[in-house]
């Protein structure tokens, strides 16, 4: 292994050293995005019943919103959820908005990896083959070594560099999906709730209005 980087040249080196950042990130996105710790199942069903039973308090709420992003969106909602929906939907979007961004952590950093790897591998081979035309220029096409050092590197850095783009590229592309789809559901679980609330609080029927 140490023959191949020693083989590579000096590109090798930003070349190992995003390939250990996009590992360290894809190991703690995968371990921060999971499902269960970004959308608690039936936390929304949970949290109604304490509001229809009147057991909801500031400690409960003040739980919810350190348990999970769901729970941060929720409880922006539970805090004005004796004000208009207008403001509980505002309160609601405004958190959203900063947990969409939490979610997001490292992904550019990421897809930028995936991007600058190839090009890091691309000019690993163009410096190969400038030294395999000044090899030629100097000493002619005898001189096998140094033609053969020259390629070699080419094609270890244009290698090691795609090796490093692909599985970033992937990890990239489904964490963004992943990213996408938990916003839409937290959008949606926090649409349940509002209108739960809402439609508790709103007049019904003649008696009502009377």
């Amino acid at each position: 292994m140490w023959e191949l980087v020693k083989a590579g040249g000096w590109l090798m080196v930003p070349i190992i050293a995003c390939s250990i950042v996009a590992m360290g990130i894809i190991c703690e996105r995968f371990w921060s995005l999971q499902r269960k710790r970004i959308i608690p199942p039936h936390l929304v069903a949970r949290l109604w019943n304490q509001v229809k039973n009147r057991e909801l308090d500031a400690a409960q709420i003040r739980a919810v919103r350190e348990a999970s992003p769901l729970g941060r969106v929720l409880a922006a909602g539970l805090v004005n959820m004796h004000l208009s929906r207008e403001v509980m939907m505002e309160s609601i979007e405004d958190v959203g908005r900063h947990e969409a961004h939490g979610l997001e952590r490292f992904l550019n950093t990421l897809g930028t990896i995936a991007a600058i790897t190839p090009l890091l591998g691309l000019l690993g081979t163009v410096i190969g083959m400038i030294k395999v035309f000044s090899a030629i220029t100097a000493h002619g096409v005898g001189n096998a070594p140094v033609l053969a050092g020259g390629i070699s590197e080419a094609l270890i850095t244009t290698a090691a560099g795609l090796s490093i783009a692909i599985p970033s590229l992937i990890a990239y592309r489904y964490f963004r999906g992943l990213v996408d789809k938990y916003i839409v559901e937290m959008e949606q679980e926090a649409l349940k709730l509002v209108e739960a609330i809402q439609g508790q609080r709103r007049p019904r029927g003649p008696e009502a209005r009377s």
